[in-house]
This record gives C-alpha cells, structure tokens and sequence, in this order.
C-alpha cells in the first residue's frame, strides 16, 4: 500500500488508524462469516510518551468479551490483517493481555507533515466543523495574546526563511491574515535524512509534531460532546511553538552547516502556522494578525 496515497486521503492519524482498524475487521468477518459487533468509540487513544506517535487500541478486549474468546486471539488475529495493509505506515505489535500497537513510521509522518505544508487549503475545509462547535465567549485575553503572538511569531520566521532562500513560498505574498501563505510545490520540506530518519531529534521538536499530530485528531474526530475547551489547545499547541522557538536554532551555524535540519524545522513552523490560524479563526472567533 502507497503511503503517500493514504496520507492524501486522511488528514488525522487517528482516524487512519480507525479506518485500517475496520477494514481488518471487515476481511476478517468476511472470510470467517462472523458479525463483529460495532466498536466502541473510546477503544483508541494516543499515548502520552511524545518521544513517537504511538496509538493504542483496546479493540481485542472489546470484543473479547462479547465473542467468547480471549483478547489475545483476537488480536493475534488482527495484527497480520493489518500488517498487510499498513505495514508502511505502523510498527504494529500486540503487548499482552491483548493491546494493539501502533507506532508510526518516520516515513509516513513526513509524508503527513508534508501534505500538511502543500496542502493545508484544503485539508483544513473538511476539517468536518458541523461536528464541532466554536466558543467564542468566556476567552482569557492573556491567553488569546499569547497564541495571536505565537501565530505572528511563525509568520515572520517563514518570511525570513523565504528571504534566506530556505524555503520558497509563493509570490507574490499575502499581506493579510485572510490567505494563508504556500510553499511552492518544486521545493519540498526534506523531512528525512539519509537513513530514513526524520531530521528532526530534539525534546521539543518531538513535542511540536505530538501537538500538531493530538490537534489534527481534536479537530477531525471530535463531536460536539467531547466539549474540547479549544482555547486551551490552542494555547497549548502555541507553547509548544514557543519551547521550539527558544531551544532550536534556524539560523547561523544550522543554516550553514545543516541547512536540512533547519528546512525540516521551518517546516514545523508552516504547520503550526497554518492549525494555530485555524484554532484562532474558526476556534475561537478572534483576528490571526501575522505581525502584532
């Protein structure tokens, strides 16, 4: 399976996750002729450690329990369903007494980042809002500044990367918060390095990319009662730009010596830019001001 393919066709990696998840679940009710009954929704979370984007899914004992089996034959016998189909894009292991591991693969993440980068237009128009409802009373002031200065701050940083040649948005530029600035497609973000590896290492980048990753799935998956306090996730998302910002260098010595490294990292910051423009607009009903 072309991961790049899924990752054009999801936006969330959550909800990847859950579509290969009923997809194994159908082959396998197919083959067996069985009914699986329908899964509940809080079987799949996203696990806490941001040293990797990993999902765990209680799905075996779910449905242990109402198809007289143990979780461990259940899962023993999704896992080589999935790995036929997303072995890709997860590192898909069972861990005893039946939980599904899914950690995903640098390769898909930076095919997901870049996605993001090229297409954030139109990934953010089916972000499926009729599932989720905007708030826009009660805003601590404090905090809408801190996540407005955030957004300004990602702005001037791309406009510097793009006057340093590190990366190349599309001319002319906007000089309003109402278009949302693009890289030109020839030039994309080299996320990777020579060993597959993302370039990007450090404490706070890895925190960056679980935010970015944990926002993505508030937004695509959520309903209206999951009541997801979205200036708090904003802001959330906006002090992990900043940690970014204070401990990861762009320019001088990186720019010169790693200028990979730097690109990946200027490519952080068009996705921050981009869902921190979301949350601020259409979140939280105030102005993204790309410069303050």
């Amino acid at each position: 399976m072309d991961y790049r393919l899924i990752a054009s066709s999801y936006s969330s990696i959550k909800q990847l996750t859950n579509a290969l998840l009923r997809e194994a679940l159908s082959d396998i009710a197919s083959a067996e002729n069985i009914q699986f009954k329908e899964l509940k929704k809080n079987h799949l979370y996203k696990d806490r450690d941001n040293k990797k984007i990993l999902y765990i899914s209680g799905v075996a004992q779910q449905l242990a329990k109402s198809h007289n089996c143990t979780a461990m034959d259940i899962a023993n016998t999704l896992v080589p369903k999935l790995l036929a189909t997303s072995g890709d894009v997860f590192i898909v292991k069972i861990v005893p007494p039946g939980w599904i591991y899914f950690e995903l693969k640098p390769t898909y993440l930076a095919s997901w980042l870049q996605s993001w980068v090229m297409g954030s237009r139109e990934k953010l128009g089916k972000m499926g809002t009729e599932n989720t409802t905007p708030k826009f009373n009660n805003h601590n002031p404090s905090q809408i500044f801190a996540i407005q200065y955030a957004y300004a701050r990602c702005c001037s940083l791309l406009l510097l990367g793009h006057r340093e040649r590190l990366i190349k948005l599309r001319e002319p530029l906007p000089d309003t918060s109402t278009t949302l600035w693009q890289p030109v497609s020839q030039q994309p973000i080299p996320w990777l390095n020579q060993d597959n590896q993302l370039w990007l290492y450090h404490s706070t980048e890895k925190n960056l990319l679980a935010q970015l990753v944990q926002v993505v799935d508030d937004l695509v998956c959520s309903e209206i009662d999951d009541a997801i306090h979205w200036q708090k996730t904003a802001l959330k998302l906006s002090q992990a730009f900043e940690k970014l910002w204070c401990q990861c260098r762009i320019w001088g010595d990186v720019k010169i010596n790693s200028p990979e490294l730097a690109q990946a990292r200027l490519g952080l910051v068009i996705v921050t830019q981009h869902l921190l423009r979301y949350l601020l607009v259409e979140k939280l009903g105030v102005a993204a001001l790309w410069e303050l």
